[in-house]
């Protein structure tokens, strides 16, 4: 009897079950993009594909759990809840206290954006950043998925992450990476590894600006330098080995440069 019964009931289908509404309720916090600060009900609807009535039942419980905020005219933002996640995230690393005063020194001796990106599957994430004080430069966004394979600290996070991707081997025998124009065609960077107590990958510190600042090559060797010694000094206060940074800057020449700047080839933005 309790077999039939068992037997009878409908199997649970994709439609209803309690995973498939989170990924709805997942691609309505995905719909919002960087610049979006708010959203019509009609605009979600149509960046998911979802019904209307679906998109307004989902609003309404991710409103209950502080991820959404209905706003006064009826449009929908992002709720606090996402900046105390994000907020352990960053200190899930347990990196911040090392990093963030070595990226504002960074900063103001460059003159220049600096961040510290970590690998998210395909992606790189900005976990940290200081921006300067100069109205053009480059633009970081805490907490923006970027593609890994561009970019200066993309090249650096693939040639050191586990499994190593080929052909990096380059960067994994000089320390540093550089990219012209890769993500954004007016953008430049410098960027260089950082090591854990057993050797791992921690992320990339990374230097970027505008192209026709650090473009020539006696300014990007510069950034260069400056990336690195903070790298090194990194790693060193995060109980990693700095043995090879030494070597590395000794051999970190315009030449050298040069040779690198002629194979990193731009990507479309």
């Amino acid at each position: 009897m309790t077999e039939s019964t068992t037997a009878s009931q409908p199997a649970e289908t994709t439609e209803s079950s309690g995973v498939a509404v989170l990924d709805r309720a997942f691609s309505l916090l995905a719909a919002f993009g960087p610049d979006d600060g708010r959203l019509t009900l009609t605009e979600l609807s149509r960046r998911t594909g979802l019904y209307k009535s679906t998109v307004l039942r989902l609003l309404g419980a991710l409103e209950h759990g502080g991820f959404i905020r209905k706003l006064a005219d009826g449009q929908y933002s992002i709720g606090p809840q996402p900046l105390r996640l994000a907020s352990i995230y960053q200190r899930s690393f347990q990196v911040g206290h090392v990093i963030e005063p070595l990226l504002k020194q960074l900063s103001a001796t460059t003159g220049e954006t600096a961040s510290f990106y970590v690998r998210h599957d395909d992606k790189r994430i900005a976990l940290f950043r200081v921006e300067p004080a100069r109205s053009v430069r480059a633009s970081v966004q805490i907490g923006q998925a970027y593609a890994i394979a561009q970019g200066a600290s993309g090249k650096v996070l693939l040639a050191f992450s586990v499994p190593q991707a080929q052909g990096y081997e380059a960067i994994r025998e000089q320390l540093w990476a550089v990219s012209y124009g890769e993500r954004d065609p007016e953008t430049a960077s410098a960027a260089a590894p950082v090591f854990g107590v057993s050797g791992e990958l921690q992320g990339a510190i990374a230097v970027s600006g505008p192209r026709a600042r650090l473009e020539p090559p006696e300014a990007m060797l510069t950034a260069c330098r400056q990336v690195l010694e903070t790298a090194r000094d990194a790693t060193s206060a995060l109980g990693g080995s700095t043995a090879r940074y030494p070597q590395c800057l000794d051999q970190l020449t315009v030449e050298r440069l040069k040779e690198c700047s002629a194979v990193s080839q731009p990507h479309e933005p």
